[in-house]
């Protein structure tokens, strides 16, 4: 689940696509819906290295649903028409991740595997949910240092304080909260959940089938909740807890419990013999790996290094960022090796990720913060309570040293408008669960959760590869096995009768 996508994913606490042939248009037109719905005015938009006949268009949403008369927003909606029309079935729509993720630039990065996968079973389509990309956006008005991934997200002081962390949360939900305006407000799942409809219906679609990853996963289980009777088949991919007491504080919080879930597989990565000739070979034993980058993540507290980004040193807190992105999937271990010899070698000079090396553009940040804000009531703004959790969290889980349960903007937000919908066992049996065991970022344990909520809606397929995990599944760091068992249930409806396991 674009430049930013991953920061956007990491947020989520995390990650894309509609009627005949494949052929692009060579005009402009417009085409009357089936059921009611705004007409969609398609254009050719395909990317270098993306799937051909990618078209755009543009959907009008209402700001506030209770007003469908009055002001608008605008969505960018893109689709790849079935290359096989005689076997097409419908629409599958791709829910993107995040908050913040672009589905518009989901569909272009994973357009090609998809055909591929379901051989023209289906139209793709996808969005970028109000706030994202090409879809109408709003900001905060961020100083740039507040934007920075280490400060936008809240990691302690070397000592555990978190004094700096309230300080900095009080100015950015005050800065949201004068300059972000009524479509900031509008920034919650349940609003997502709404556009899809509408998307739907500007689709002339009775019925769509999905894959929605990681905060998508979310949105798809809400919008099968809301409109059951509008799913087709359900793809739940990097599962999110919906716990509606929580929400996205508990996926903050369960991303501790995630990084001591995929660490392992890092270390046993820089342990192997085959990383010596690469020169990222970082110990003898996989059970080594771990208090070496404790100490260096301290040893950077106390002495930052400066790095080939002026006015950008490699802090402790920035080494431990930069272990959360890495997580995410076994490509990124590599640099994140690097990244340690580079802090390590005293001659050396350290070259930050790109994710790290400067602030996020101010919308990013409004969208990724407003609509975990928006979406449910956090704790109140208590530091000394904060405090406590914090040095409880980071005894429990060094890794991630107090951020997933630190003090947020959200703290000093405005209450939610609506309240988070609760996932039942309500509802057609037509969903699967497709989760790696270890996941950094959605963990195992929240979509077992999911899972339970679902009941025998959903059935789950586990994903089990020694020393590999990651995030984000079919199609992606998953496994062929389980790339095979979701492109059968999407193409032919079969479903594993029970929850299995997939280990290759």
């Amino acid at each position: 689940m674009t430049t930013y996508a991953p920061r956007a994913l990491l947020l989520a606490l995390s990650a894309a696509t509609v009627a005949a042939t494949l052929t692009a248009a060579p005009v402009a037109r417009a085409e009357t819906p089936r059921t009611q719905g705004p007409a969609l005015t398609w254009r050719p938009c395909a990317q270098p290295g993306g799937p051909t006949g990618q078209e755009c268009a543009r959907l009008p949403v209402p700001l506030d649903y209770r007003d469908p008369d009055g002001p608008q927003l605008t969505l960018a909606v893109t689709r790849v028409r079935s290359e096989r029309p005689a076997a097409r079935r419908g629409t599958l729509l791709v829910i993107p991740g995040g908050p913040g993720g672009s589905g518009v630039r989901r569909l272009e990065t994973k357009g090609r595997a998809l055909q591929k996968a379901l051989a023209g079973t289906y139209d793709l389509v996808s969005f970028d949910p109000r706030g994202v990309g090409g879809s109408t956006r709003t900001g905060c008005a961020l100083d740039p240092g507040d934007r920075h991934l280490v400060t936008f997200r809240s990691w302690p002081a070397p000592d555990g304080g978190i004094g700096g962390n309230a300080a900095r949360s009080r100015r950015i939900a005050e800065a949201c909260r004068h300059n972000g305006g009524a479509v900031l407000r509008s920034l919650t799942t349940a609003n997502e959940v709404r556009d899809i409809d509408r998307l739907r219906r500007a689709l002339g679609e009775e019925k769509l089938s999905a894959w929605a990853s990681s905060y998508g996963t979310y949105v798809g289980a809400v919008y099968a909740q809301k409109f059951p009777r509008h799913t087709d088949r359900w793809v739940l991919d990097s599962i999110d807890d919906p716990d509606p007491s929580r929400v996205a504080r508990g996926w903050l919080a369960n991303m501790a419990v995630g990084a001591d879930d995929r660490f392992p597989d890092f270390a046993a990565w820089a342990a192997d013999p085959a990383r010596e000739h690469e020169g990222l070979r970082l110990a003898r034993r996989p059970e080594d790996v771990r208090p070496l980058f404790l100490a260096l993540a301290a040893k950077l507290d106390r002495a930052p290094k400066d790095t080939t980004t002026p006015g950008v040193p490699l802090t402790g807190n920035r080494m431990r960022q930069a272990l959360q992105n890495a997580l995410q999937s076994d490509g990124l271990f590599a640099g994140m090796g690097r990244l340690v010899r580079q802090a390590q070698d005293p001659a050396a000079v350290p070259v930050l990720p790109d994710a790290l090396a400067g602030p996020m553009p101010d919308e990013d940040a409004a969208v990724m913060m407003a609509t975990i804000c928006n979406d449910v009531r956090w704790p109140a703004a208590s530091v000394p309570a904060h405090r406590r959790a914090v040095a409880a969290d980071r005894a429990r889980h060094p890794l991630t040293a107090g951020m997933p349960v630190n003090i947020t903007p959200c703290a000093f937000w405005k209450a939610p408008e609506e309240r988070p919908t609760r996932i039942t066992a309500d509802g057609p049996s037509n969903i699967l669960m497709v989760q790696n065991r270890r996941d950094p970022y959605t963990p195992y344990a929240g979509a077992l959760k999911m899972r339970r909520a679902l009941g025998d809606r959903a059935r789950l397929l586990t994903l089990d590869r020694s020393g590999h995990g990651g995030h984000g599944a079919y199609l992606d760091n998953g496994t062929a096995c389980g790339d095979r068992t979701v492109s059968t249930f999407l193409t032919t409806g079969r479903r594993p009768g029970t929850d299995t396991e997939c280990a290759g």
